[in-house]
């Protein structure tokens, strides 16, 4: 076991947190941040879960798409911001866009602002794209990702690769062909159909379609070399992904199963942060308690001691069953805290457990 996070960060510069939900995630890339930033490091945490704890955790009221300062007495900096996917896409759009017209035709289309906020893997590529951004800017020594619940995760894992099948597909070629829309795609059964729909909606589709793949006909190499260079971060050695979980069966089985896909696509693996570990009570120190407390709470507390033996056993059968599966990683075991996180505070206790 590990009592320090710190070795397993030396030298990068992306982390990337993930796991199953209700393990403390959000908390260990804040907490991983504070650490960082106590090192003398500039840091920047990201988060994806729209729960919004970071915030909390952080101190601040809110978080958006720009990153804020966290106020600390540290020699570094921590910063932190809440992903907005339809404005991280909709600024992917004005930094691919051939010229103004372009962009302002893009984002003003009905089926681009209906296409952005509800693709498949949007958040997920959104979310690596907008570390790609800061990581190429390089105003940052580290970048933390905190992740939605692991099989979600694995969505931006396959997001690059998705997303440069769909502008290489035939499917979007076709549509961008000299009259494919209005000519030989659509024919005059559909052409009608169209025509009744902008009558009773006033929408007119066949237009917005037309302007839609024209406009996006000029950054489909544009959006191929982004998901690319976003597929070769992920890869890169400087880039570390940590498994965040619990003893628990559940979260267990998710950690299992997302270390197995980490494995399938290359990614760097760095090691296991277990949460909310119980730890086994001091038998010598129950004893003294319960001669001072007479029978009845003697007996009281005899039971709870024994309850608290039976979660930290099961708890260290779980750990051991984990590392066992993958393979001896390396691991730190963060104790049950009395309180939820919630503020600065509770950070720094968790961030104690992770670079003592």
């Amino acid at each position: 076991m590990l009592t320090n996070v710190g070795p397993l960060l030396e030298g990068r510069r992306m982390v990337i947190c993930a796991g199953s939900g209700g393990v403390g995630k959000t908390t260990t890339a804040a907490a991983v941040g504070l650490g960082l930033a106590e090192q003398g490091l500039k840091v920047a945490v990201v988060t994806i879960d729209p729960a919004r704890r970071l915030a909390n955790a952080l101190g601040l009221q809110e978080l958006d798409n720009e990153p804020r300062r966290v106020e600390l007495d540290a020699p570094g900096e921590l910063w932190a911001m809440m992903l907005d996917a339809k404005r991280t896409f909709d600024q992917l759009i004005e930094h691919l866009a051939p010229d103004e017209k372009t962009r302002d035709e893009v984002l003003a289309n009905r089926i681009y602002q209906q296409l952005s906020s509800a693709v498949a893997g949007s958040q997920e590529f959104t979310a690596i794209a907008k570390l790609y951004e800061l990581d190429r800017d390089g105003d940052y020594d580290v970048l933390v990702l905190d992740t939605p619940p692991s099989r979600n995760a694995l969505d931006f894992l396959d997001a690059p690769g998705r997303l440069t099948g769909f502008f290489q597909g035939r499917a979007i070629r076709v549509f961008m062909r000299p009259a494919g829309i209005s000519g030989r795609i659509l024919g005059r059964g559909t052409g009608v159909v169209f025509g009744i729909l902008q009558r009773v909606t006033g929408v007119d589709l066949l237009r917005d379609l037309s302007v839609f793949f024209r406009s996006l006909g000029g950054m489909i190499d544009g959006f191929t070399e982004r998901a690319k260079r976003v597929g070769a971060l992920l890869e890169d050695p400087a880039t570390t992904f940590l498994i965040v979980t619990a003893p628990r069966h559940d979260p267990v089985e998710e950690a299992i199963f997302f270390h197995r896909k980490l494995r399938e696509a290359s990614m760097p693996f760095g090691g296991l942060v277990v949460n909310r570990v119980h730890q086994p009570p001091d038998d010598a120190l129950g004893t003294a308690v319960a001669t001072e407390l007479g029978p009845a709470l003697a007996e009281r507390v005899s039971v709870a001691t024994r309850e608290l033996a039976a979660l930290a056993a099961r708890d260290a059968a779980n750990v051991q069953r984990l590392r066992d599966e993958l393979g001896d990683p390396p691991t730190i075991l963060v104790p049950e805290l009395e309180d939820d996180v919630h503020d600065l505070d509770g950070l720094a206790l968790v961030r104690s457990h992770l670079f003592q």
